[in-house]
């Protein structure tokens, strides 16, 4: 079991915590990390890139000369590839790049992830978010005294909107709930910031 300072909204340490080597603890997995945020960059993908195909193309019904006697080379429309104008030949056409992970790789990379911001000296724990109203300086502050710069991940474990409101201003500062965190926010993140309920609700949920 590791041991991490716990620290209140202030920067100052007021516990420690000991959390489980199997979600924190573990010798990061670097393809596995990089499977899952290919596939997370695959799914984000919308697909809806189109090109006309000469038969989709506006005319190009008559044949611009005859087959034979002009002296020029054959041709059937004016929609055709070749032509200015004309339709596109093996363009892309509106598809689906998603796919899926195993469960188990999933995971392994969310572990390694974690392991490897905690080893890095990247994962901040704090006792709670203390944010009693809808202010984005008061997280600005926050961060701030936990010395965390940055691209930021706040995990919280149930939804509070005053703390996802308030951080939403923040240019590189996202939240996410213990439930739903995918290995690509946490290894964008360049620090995560973990309340304590959160980083026992992801012990249980990944261990």
């Amino acid at each position: 079991m590791a041991q991490f300072d716990v620290f209140d909204i202030n920067g100052a340490k007021v516990d420690t915590v000991e959390l489980s080597d199997a979600v924190f603890g573990i010798t990061p997995n670097e393809r596995v990390m990089h499977a899952a945020v290919v596939n997370f960059l695959a799914n984000q993908r919308q697909g809806t890139q189109s090109t006309l195909t000469r038969a989709e193309v506006r005319g190009g019904g008559r044949k611009p000369w005859r087959q034979k006697g002009t002296g020029r080379a054959r041709q059937g429309s004016i929609r055709a590839p070749q032509w200015t104008h004309g339709g596109v030949a093996l363009g892309p056409k509106p598809r689906d790049y998603s796919y899926s992970l195993n469960k188990k790789v999933k995971r392994l990379a969310i572990c390694s992830a974690l392991s490897a911001k905690a080893q890095a000296g990247k994962l901040v724990v704090v006792n709670d978010y203390a944010v009693t109203d809808y202010s984005t300086k008061a997280v600005v502050k926050m961060l701030k005294n936990l010395n965390v710069e940055g691209k930021a991940l706040m995990v919280q474990a149930v939804v509070n909107e005053k703390v996802v409101k308030s951080a939403g201003n923040i240019p590189g500062v996202q939240t996410t709930l213990a439930t739903t965190m995918n290995a690509y926010d946490t290894i964008n993140a360049k620090t995560l910031v973990v309340d304590l309920a959160a980083a026992k609700k992801l012990e249980e949920v990944f261990a």
